[in-house]
């Protein structure tokens, strides 16, 4: 029996620390749903889901419709989270086509933070905030071969920056410890459905940190999953309301960053 003692707090001395990130009324994880790009399926399918369930998201614009701005202006009024991904989402050419003026290799970090800092007048018009998130389009940090990340938190024009990988790691880190301008995200797309979006919030659950889930389309335009997986997911996330707490992105780094734990679990 003593052996066996012994070689239990053996293993339990070699197992990694957990996230000692306390989320509210005891929830294991934080979930948070991010959708990029102001597609009209989003409005058309993933906030209606939302609403239904009682449940929040975050929603990064780009290329604004004129003919939709009413419709997210009741989105940001209906508690949702608007987030900065610039006015003309630049990416590399390489990666994806564009007019060649609105590629990162025709940008500059200046010229990235200038479009940055214009985008966030059309957020507050729409919502009337004056903080706002930013999401990388496409994932890259560089503009003309150099990175902007630095130069944006320097400008203090966003609260943080969202990326598009995660490592299991990042799954269990303490959220109050995360740099906010690498804010880690998994996207989820054609052929992903509800099943692959459980097993990654489980992920978080057993670290007990926070996991960023990032969409596109939404039953409709591109990188699309399905409205019914979509939904499936959310009536999931609605049933173990007990386990995650389901958050926009600024809500759930504002809760970390106010409910610090000084020491990890294990």
């Amino acid at each position: 029996m003593r052996r066996l003692l012994t070689l239990l707090a053996v293993a339990a001395a070699a197992m990694p620390a957990q996230a000692a990130t306390r989320w509210p009324h005891g929830a294991k994880a934080a979930v948070v749903l991010t959708y990029d790009d102001a597609l009209p399926s989003q409005l058309d399918h993933a906030v209606p889901a939302l609403d239904a369930a009682g449940l929040k998201g975050t929603f990064f614009l780009a290329n604004v419709r004129a003919q939709d701005v009413g419709r997210w202006r009741a989105v940001a009024h209906e508690g949702h989270e608007l987030g900065n991904h610039t006015i003309f989402h630049p990416c590399r050419a390489a990666a994806f086509p564009a007019d060649p003026r609105y590629t990162t290799e025709a940008y500059t970090p200046a010229s990235m933070i200038r479009e940055i800092a214009q985008q966030n007048v059309l957020l507050t018009a729409l919502d009337g905030r004056m903080r706002h998130g930013f999401a990388t389009p496409c994932g890259e940090t560089r503009a003309g071969g150099v990175d902007y990340l630095e130069p944006l938190r320097a400008a203090g024009l966003v609260t943080y920056a969202r990326g598009v990988s995660v490592s299991p790691a990042e799954l269990a880190a303490d959220v109050a410890r995360i740099d906010p301008m690498h804010i880690p995200a998994r996207g989820f797309g054609e052929g992903d459905d509800a099943a692959k979006m459980i097993a990654f919030v489980e992920q978080a659950e057993a670290g007990g940190g926070m996991a960023v889930l990032l969409f596109h389309g939404v039953g409709g335009d591109h990188l699309a999953v399905s409205d019914a997986q979509h939904r499936a997911f959310v009536a999931w996330l609605k049933a173990h309301r007990r386990d995650v707490w389901v958050a926009t992105l600024q809500q759930a780094l504002d809760w970390a960053q106010a409910h610090p734990v000084t020491s990890p679990r294990r």
